[in-house]
């Protein structure tokens, strides 16, 4: 064999040998070959880029809603947002139809979303299963319901229905090549605060572990969901990486870290030195343990500063040595004249926006391609 041949064989072997190195796991082993797809293509353009997402997007938007194709973000740049954000609020705490009828309408946005190459992250606005008062903490009626719900809890065996319904509608999300949905599952979210039943106020860290751990090895190892993958995301009351994980359930229960910050973005102080340092404690992080990192939520309401987009957001994400797969601005609301976070045609920061959307560093969902196939190279995956 020629000397040259040999040696790009052997360079070609050693980039594979790289290349699997590097390449991260799902804490799910049995996981689809869909959502391992998903998240090896996830950790390999966010080398790269920073997919843009949306609360709600293709669910309504500003001053519309049910309007089947249509979104605020793909009205003003012609393209859905990458990631497409729902919610498991509907799936407990209300009758039976009224359940239903939500777990179908979410059913039928995530199977639209991934028929179009597009990716779908749920939020769980979970209403307090043990008593009144939602999914905020209500001083005069709620009850901390965390340790009433983990195993050996009075209510445990009542919120093992409610995973059973939440299994039940994730083994029917079929795409039309019959393939089950990936999803970003991200229970449980900003749970440094105290606004949540589930904050920190209102559950030890020792029950909120054990309550992380037995969702996920309930939905994974009972029910048989190998379309999740499972995302921790703090508020941005942390200063350290030692803060960021007082609270972490470990690495064998979870595949995405990420971070909710309005505070420092715009709704508090503007503090764009502040926001980069606390997401690289997130970024750093994952990189270390070859996990997936995301801005999970993040946003100026009503948008006034029409420049938010490229002299705020985008210097964040593009900041040295930060690994984001993505970033989501939260929804924009049918009725407010100022609750919205994405522009809308007309809106005072579209041009900007533009400007972002034809930043090569976004990727939108016409940007995607065939985001849940996995790239081969040399017979290898």
């Amino acid at each position: 064999m020629p000397k040259i041949t040999l040696l790009l064989i052997v360079s070609l072997l050693a980039a594979v040998a790289g290349a699997q190195a590097q390449k991260v796991q799902l804490i799910d082993k049995q996981a689809t070959r869909e959502t391992k797809a998903l998240y090896q293509n996830l950790w390999r353009l966010s080398g790269k880029h920073t997919l843009f997402g949306h609360q709600h997007a293709t669910e309504y938007g500003h001053g519309w809603a049910g309007e089947a194709g249509r979104s605020d973000v793909k009205s003003v740049t012609g393209s859905h947002p990458a990631v497409i954000g729902v919610d498991f609020s509907g799936f407990s705490g209300s009758s039976p139809e009224a359940m239903e009828r939500a777990k179908e309408a979410v059913r039928q946005n995530v199977v639209d979303t991934y028929n179009r190459g597009g990716i779908t992250t749920v939020a769980w606005h979970f209403n307090n299963p043990v008593s009144e008062g939602g999914f905020y903490w209500k001083d005069s009626v709620s009850l901390p319901a965390v340790k009433y719900i983990i195993p050996g809890g009075e209510a445990h065996a009542q919120y093992k229905v409610i995973l059973n319904g939440i299994g039940e509608w994730a083994h029917s999300i079929k795409g039309e090549d019959g393939a089950l949905v990936p999803v970003i599952f991200r229970p449980y979210h900003e749970f440094d605060g105290d606004w949540f039943w589930w904050g920190k106020a209102h559950t030890s860290r020792e029950d909120f572990i054990q309550l992380w751990r037995f969702t996920v090895t309930y939905l994974r190892d009972s029910l048989q969901v190998h379309n999740f993958i499972y995302a921790f995301s703090p508020d941005n009351r942390f200063n350290s990486e030692a803060e960021f994980l007082e609270r972490y359930p470990g690495d064998d229960w979870v595949d995405m870290v990420g971070m909710d910050n309005y505070a420092d973005v715009g709704r508090d102080q503007y503090d764009i030195e502040t926001a980069t340092r606390k997401l690289k404690i997130v970024s750093d992080y994952a990189v270390k343990k070859k996990k997936l990192a995301a801005f999970t939520e993040t946003g100026l309401e009503s948008i006034p500063n029409k420049t938010w987009w490229t002299k705020t957001l985008l210097p964040i994400l593009k900041a040295e040595g930060m690994r984001l797969a993505y970033v989501l601005v939260w929804r924009n609301d049918i009725w407010s004249p100022t609750h919205y976070y994405a522009p809308y045609p007309g809106h005072g920061s579209v041009p900007d926006f533009m400007e972002f959307y034809h930043d090569p560093f976004s990727l939108f969902e016409k940007d995607l391609g065939a985001i849940y196939k996995r790239k081969k190279f040399l017979g290898v995956f």
